[in-house]
């Protein structure tokens, strides 16, 4: 064992102490996975950029692009952590634990559980009442559980994420509006500066970490379940995914707002028409690089990856709007406040459709 092989004692020692509860969870019986699985979708990938673009597109606007920044901004986070830590997953470290579900990123810290406290409970304090809250906090849990007893995370990758999470929404919550406020007041070489540093900064620090200081990695001989091909690939390929995200959505709500932004009221039938031709594309898209690009590895995937997202950010920030509003299918909004602009209280502050 050489030291591009060797797991880290002490994560060893705590994965063999949180093995045994997994393997009771599991114990309960098979007839959990059906819906553990369904409460399981409700913080995947998938989910969440079909939700994202409801809300943006079809239910709040204002609300849809501070959710997405936040959503992707978090998931970012956590991928290049995930990349840092090389955490298995207890499918990975353990021969007795089912696999339940696949995955094929790094384990720590747990992305369902950031991204679903994040998400879920900035919808639950936006809403201003305190029975979505508290139904916010059982559905984290509930998704957070599935993760365990799928086989998917230990109960350390959950409270990480837990963490990271609060963490990231109490700092979004305070600074919002003051960052906002911030954003509309550079110029156009300035915010195209910082949104290129802030999403290109950690794909530089990722790959340089896998490329260089865990160059040859392989699974410790510890790890003695299935674990995927190459999960450090496919984690650094999801972190330049999420960035070119970030990136492209930042631009496209920045053009949008300095067009006068736009708003996402209208008819039943125009909100689900907009919401129908809208993620056409972005499943469109997918489904293309997907099929065309099955075979690609290694750092032509990530920056794949990194291209593709920029192209459906930017597509559901800024290219769908503008179609929406040249089709009439929308309209631009009709007071400051449809705007994003900052209310009294959280209920109603959160930026009008």
């Amino acid at each position: 064992m050489n030291a591009r092989t060797a797991g880290d004692p002490a994560m060893d020692v705590l994965w063999e102490a949180e093995t045994a509860p997994i393997e009771w969870l599991q114990g309960l019986g098979d007839r959990l996975v059906g819906p553990m699985a369904v409460v399981t979708e409700l913080g995947s990938q998938t989910f969440v950029i079909a939700l994202l673009a409801l809300i943006f597109w079809s239910v709040n606007s204002g609300l849809g692009a501070r959710l997405f920044v936040l959503a992707v901004g978090t998931g970012v986070l956590n991928h290049l952590l995930k990349g840092f830590v090389y955490g298995a997953r207890p499918s990975w470290y353990s021969a007795q634990i089912a696999q339940h579900a696949t995955e094929s990123s790094f384990g720590m810290p747990s992305g369902h559980a950031q991204g679903s406290t994040v998400l879920w409970g900035y919808l639950g304090v936006a809403s201003g009442r305190r029975a979505l809250l508290w139904a916010a906090i059982g559905l984290i849990a509930l998704i957070c559980l599935s993760r365990v007893y799928l086989g998917v995370h230990f109960i350390s990758d959950i409270v990480v994420g837990v963490l990271l999470g609060v963490a990231t929404l109490r700092a979004f919550l305070r600074w919002e509006d003051r960052v906002l406020a911030w954003w509309r007041r550079l110029d156009t070489v300035r915010w195209v500066a910082v949104a290129a540093a802030v999403s290109l900064t950690p794909c530089l620090i990722g790959a340089a970490w896998r490329y260089l200081a865990r160059d040859g990695w392989e699974p410790p001989a510890e790890w003695i379940g299935a674990t995927p091909l190459d999960p450090a690939g496919y984690t650094l390929a999801g972190l330049f995914g999420l960035s070119g995200a970030l990136l492209g959505g930042l631009v496209g709500f920045t053009l949008l707002d300095r067009r006068g932004w736009y708003s996402a009221e209208g008819p039943l039938s125009a909100r689900a028409a907009r919401f129908v031709l809208g993620i056409s594309v972005v499943v469109s898209v997918l489904v293309f690089t997907d099929l065309v690009f099955v075979s690609v590895t290694g750092p032509t995937e990530a920056l794949l990856a990194f291209l593709t997202y920029v192209v459906v950010a930017f597509w559901a920030s800024f290219g769908a709007p503008e179609l929406f509003l040249r089709s009439g299918l929308a309209r631009r909004p009709s007071s400051p406040r449809d705007q994003g602009e900052q209310a009294e209280d959280r209920a109603d502050g959160v930026p009008g459709a």
